[in-house]
């Protein structure tokens, strides 16, 4: 699957690596709303082409999800700021 990384030279890797880790950087950086987007940027980094379509939960199942999720952004970052800005489109 990563066969294309033995061809590319060092200055191709590091290119690579740069790439990769703004694209990782600007993933964690995200906050506020922006937690809870689909991500299809990040993936298009990798070499493999593919359009995957995820499979979605029905309603009730992804908005308990969404509250998971929540919760344990108050378990592994309870000192981070809090916001009640609402949602903009």
């Amino acid at each position: 699957m990563d066969e294309d990384l033995s061809k590319m030279t060092r200055k191709e890797l590091l290119a690579e690596v740069r790439t990769l880790r703004q694209a990782i950087r600007e993933h964690r950086d995200c906050s506020g709303h922006d937690l809870c987007w689909h991500h299809p940027a990040l993936w298009s980094l990798l070499p493999e082409k593919t359009d995957p379509v995820p499979v979605v939960p029905e309603w009730p199942a992804f908005m308990r999800g969404c509250i998971k999720y929540r919760q344990s952004l108050d378990e592994q970052a309870p000192d981070a700021p809090r916001s009640d800005e609402p949602y903009q489109e």
